[in-house]
């Protein structure tokens, strides 16, 4: 894993879910903007799929549980792609909170994967 590619996903995951809060809060149905931002997280979680099959043969190895670490990442992978048919299928604003709480809930997943690969204690 990646110290500044981890602190990037934290960022657009929390970013992600603040926009869809203020769109919830608008009353607001799910729009290009709140569904492009957790498409982008979903973007960031398949590259840190390819970071973890490649730093371990780079000499990048994890420090804690690998199958933990991997649980983390399907799991967080599956998040914003379920939220988003979800926000398809309904287009009311609590879809937005939906967004919003797969965003904070991503930042979480993606800080606690750092901690199992070993960049953060």
């Amino acid at each position: 894993m990646i110290e500044w590619f981890a602190v990037a996903q934290i960022v657009v995951a929390l970013l992600a879910a603040l926009v869809c809060v203020a769109a919830c809060v608008l009353k607001k149905a799910p729009n290009d903007l709140t569904m492009g931002l957790t498409l982008l997280s979903a973007v960031g979680l398949l590259c840190q799929v390819v970071i973890a099959l490649v730093a371990p043969a780079v000499g990048n190895p994890p420090a804690g549980d690998l199958l933990e670490f991997w649980l983390y990442l399907i799991v967080a992978f599956a998040l914003p792609i379920g939220a988003g048919v979800w926000a398809l299928v309904d287009r009311t604003r609590w879809a937005n909170g939906v967004l919003a709480i797969v965003g904070v809930s991503l930042a979480v997943m993606v800080y606690r994967m750092a901690v199992i690969w070993g960049i953060w204690a």
